[in-house]
């Protein structure tokens, strides 16, 4: 086991879960839009691309993060070797085309593929990912940006592997981003000149690419107050001309680097727009409706965002697997009394057991949820794209805060758990299970944090439409138990996730009499509602992953059957121990109590 070669993957459980559960071969690849994919393909695509992320890009995980980025005399972000030799490998295979449609001159594969795949490239190498955006950003101009704009930048931004940047976030507007002072004055047409500064921008800056392109929100000069008032604008680094050529420097500058916990080899940084040169962009789509368009970039980055953590997850309970079945260390509790008695791999231990079964049982019910949302977004293409399976849209919108939320937030707490399998060798920079701590942690802040997501859970994405999607998610649950999915071998574990489903109906009708007393209950228990709410969401999808599991089991063996076994323990473990949260957070948020705003800042 190294640092070096440290990313072990879970593509049996990925297959499992595309093909297997979701049959993503049937129901999507071979029909329009991904007409031209099939299972077979797709299979030695992703067994492929693993090799790429296990070997390549993995092998810079470490050494980037002992040689971070460094900022130039000029004021560029200069790069790590072994990071830039990681992503050549990557771009020189092509993998960067499979997320872009056949008509930009991509793979166009579908998102649950791209979701797939993602989460090898995050795993292996998070610091890595978001400085390959730049093909998702050109799909952003593609759909938002005016037949001009698309014609200044696509296909050369893919072709030419541009670089690119979400930029919100100010040194005095950090969540606020409606109180960003950032300002766009405009020249002619779509051209704009920005002036401002943003800080904490990942990836804003580095130099492993001919040009980096930011998507900004800014103010336009007489806009509105908070974030109505903002507009969105195409910022690059070098101006591209209307022929897609390079034209000068722009004028916009990294000020900053900073110096991080963890995800050290991701330029973080400041970003200076205007001055002695002023800083040019274009509004996108030439429409002032900068924070919808936007969220087109905020929701994928969430999406992302909650695939590291549950890719990190993954990594570090199958490198915590490994140690445990290696180090032997104490006798079997049963004969501890006995002088003369073996000692035995850890993994015997029945602590060390539950500490991995509750790595293991989150791991896979993370994927599951994961790619189950990335399977409805294949549907919303299917009809047409968002906008067009209203239904769906709005599921997928009401699932995104799970998956980025709980993911990021109970990620972090399993990866303690992991580094507390090595006892002190976790400790040391010789096993990945501290920079994996360390590298994850940022996902519970940045994107918006856990209790943001809270917010955006209840009031925009529940409240809104008065919990009718929430209520038709209600529904998929009791049709499982309904139909008693799994037979007798899971009335057990259907049993657990009834009771954790009748009890977070009563959360949910808790909390909106609780609105009704003050709002600040939504603050005080937003955070569990969230919890509770993926919880119940991950048990119902395990359920429903063991009942396939126990359909195939007959006729498996060898490491087929042994997976099986391992998906069926993992719902059983899951409904047993973790669903009951859903009932201690029922008791929560009936006795919440305002005593505790009533508190005098004094007291604290």
């Amino acid at each position: 086991m190294s640092t070096v070669h440290h990313y072990r993957s879970n593509l049996r459980d990925v297959f499992f879960n595309l093909f297997e559960f979701l049959d993503v071969g049937r129901r999507v690849l071979g029909r329009e839009p991904f007409a031209s994919l099939d299972e077979e393909t797709a299979r030695e695509t992703l067994k492929q691309f693993e090799r790429v992320c296990s070997q390549d890009l993995a092998a810079a995980f470490a050494a980037s993060d002992r040689d971070p980025p460094k900022l130039g005399p000029d004021g560029e972000a200069i790069l790590p070797e072994s990071l830039k030799r990681a992503m050549q490998s990557y771009y020189d295979g092509g993998w960067h085309l499979f997320e872009i449609p056949t008509h930009l001159g991509g793979v166009g594969a579908p998102p649950s593929l791209v979701w797939a795949s993602f989460e090898m490239v995050v795993g292996s190498c998070p610091a890595s990912a978001f400085y390959l955006f730049g093909s998702f950003m050109g799909r952003v101009i593609d759909r938002l940006g005016t037949p001009s704009q698309r014609a200044r930048y696509l296909p050369h931004m893919i072709e030419r592997r541009w670089g690119a940047a979400m930029v919100l976030t100010e040194p005095d507007a950090g969540s606020d981003v409606g109180a960003g002072r950032t300002r766009a004055r405009h020249v002619d047409g779509d051209v704009w000149e920005i002036e401002g500064t943003k800080r904490f921008i990942t990836n804003g800056d580095y130099d492993s690419v001919e040009n980096v392109v930011h998507l900004v929100l800014a103010r336009p000069e007489g806009g509105a107050v908070g974030t109505k008032g903002l507009s969105l604008f195409i910022v690059p680094k070098y101006w591209v001309n209307e022929d897609g050529s390079l034209g000068e420097r722009n004028g916009w500058r990294c000020t900053k680097l900073e110096k991080k916990m963890g995800l050290r080899a991701s330029v973080t940084c400041e970003i200076v727009y205007g001055g002695d040169v002023p800083a040019r962009g274009l509004l996108v789509g030439e429409v002032h409706d900068g924070i919808r368009q936007m969220f087109h970039v905020i929701e994928q980055a969430r999406m992302a965002v909650g695939m590291k953590s549950l890719s990190t997850l993954s990594t570090g309970y199958l490198n915590a697997l490994a140690y445990t079945k290696e180090r032997v260390q104490g006798p079997d509790l049963t004969r501890a009394a006995e002088k003369d008695s073996p000692r035995v791999p850890i993994i015997a231990h029945a602590d060390v057991r539950r500490m991995l079964m509750l790595q293991k049982s989150h791991a896979e019910g993370m994927r599951a949820l994961a790619l189950w949302v990335a399977s409805l977004q294949d549907e919303i293409e299917q009809q047409g794209g968002h906008g067009h399976a209203k239904g769906l849209d709005r599921l997928n919108d009401l699932l995104l805060p799970l998956i980025k939320g709980f993911n990021s937030e109970r990620a972090f707490e399993l990866l303690s758990v992991s580094l507390q399998c090595y006892g002190g060798a976790g400790y040391v920079e010789d096993f990945p299970a501290e920079q994996y701590l360390r590298d994850q942690k940022i996902d519970s802040l940045y994107e918006g944090t856990t209790h943001i997501q809270s917010l955006d859970l209840f009031f925009r994405k529940v409240a809104r439409d008065g919990g009718a999607t929430l209520g038709g998610l209600f529904e998929r649950v009791r049709g499982t138990l309904d139909s008693a999915e799994g037979g007798d071998a899971l009335a057990g574990e259907r049993a657990l996730l009834a009771t954790a489903l009748d009890d977070l109906q009563a959360i949910y009708m808790g909390m909106l009499a609780k609105v009704g007393e003050s709002v600040h209950h939504v603050g005080l228990q937003g955070n569990r509602v969230l919890m509770a709410t993926a919880e119940t969401v991950i048990g119902w999808l395990l359920v429903r992953h063991a009942a396939v599991a126990l359909s195939k089991r007959g006729a498996a063996t060898g490491d087929d059957a042994a997976y099986y076994d391992g998906k069926v323990a993992s719902a059983r473990f899951f409904c047993r121990e973790v669903l009951p949260n859903v009932t201690h957070a029922r008791t929560f948020v009936e006795r919440s109590a305002m005593d505790l705003m009533d508190l005098p800042v004094d007291v604290f």
